[in-house]
């Protein structure tokens, strides 16, 4: 049986309340699996899984292993552009979260999906969810140059690239007692300008770029999650209760 995944939109909203939602189906299922461990009638019930979808107001966040942000004058520098300045708990560097672009937390129990558990193989299914999404919103709008994009990831550099210098997806995890917070953010027609107050996730000597530009033409987020749900429910080999 497949693990059923139940999806919640929280449409435009700032990254605390996102954050506070991510606690909440985090405990929630936390419990939920040390409950299943000691009742052994539970082996084969489904663990209350969820995938939060949210378009945030702009913020910066910065991961637990980013040490070159801290100086007061650049919080202040990006606070006076218009966004939040939030210190996470998440993997990975500096970024930004705004409008346009589609961010997943996806708050999900390991076991359910692998049975080894293991956060490098959820980073690796998060970054093949991306790809797929990628591949097939340009096959769909028969884009010209497909055949031409490289689409895939850096060994060095967590999330999804085009051609290995345009960065068109981030991604941050963590997991405490195998399940799973934060996620990804696959850029749709995000304001490009925001991140060239930062060097995104700390990389120099790359770009950030998102589909529209890609495509020429604008696409949405709305447009994207259609795309993202069919194949995160094909990676990740569960069913998504819409």
């Amino acid at each position: 049986m497949k693990p059923l995944v139940n999806l919640i939109k929280l449409g435009r909203c700032g990254h605390a309340e996102a954050y506070k939602k991510q606690l909440y189906y985090h405990k929630k299922l936390v419990d939920d699996v040390q409950r299943s461990k000691v009742d052994t009638e539970s082996e084969n019930r489904r663990h209350p899984n969820s995938l939060i979808i949210v378009e945030h107001n702009p913020v910066y966040t910065i991961g637990i292993r980013d040490k070159s942000y801290i100086d007061q004058d650049i919080e202040t520098k990006l606070i006076e552009a218009g966004a939040e300045f939030v210190r996470t708990d998440r993997g990975g560097l500096i970024t930004f979260h705004g409008p346009g672009q589609l961010v997943a937390y996806p708050i999900l129990y390991l076991g359910d999906f692998d049975s080894k558990r293991s956060i490098a193989n959820h980073v690796h299914k998060l970054e093949d969810t991306i790809i797929n999404v990628c591949h097939n919103i340009f096959e769909a709008r028969k884009f010209d140059e497909v055949e031409k994009l490289k689409i895939g990831t850096l060994k060095e550099h967590p999330g999804v690239w085009i051609d290995g210098q345009r960065k068109i997806a981030a991604i941050g995890v963590r997991a405490s007692r195998y399940v799973t917070m934060h996620g990804i953010a696959i850029n749709c027609d995000v304001d490009l300008s925001w991140f060239h107050h930062i060097v995104p996730c700390g990389i120099e000597g790359k770009e950030v770029t998102a589909l529209s530009k890609e495509l020429n033409r604008p696409f949405t987020l709305n447009d994207t999650l259609p795309y993202f749900l069919n194949s995160f429910e094909t990676v990740f080999n569960c069913s998504i209760k819409k």
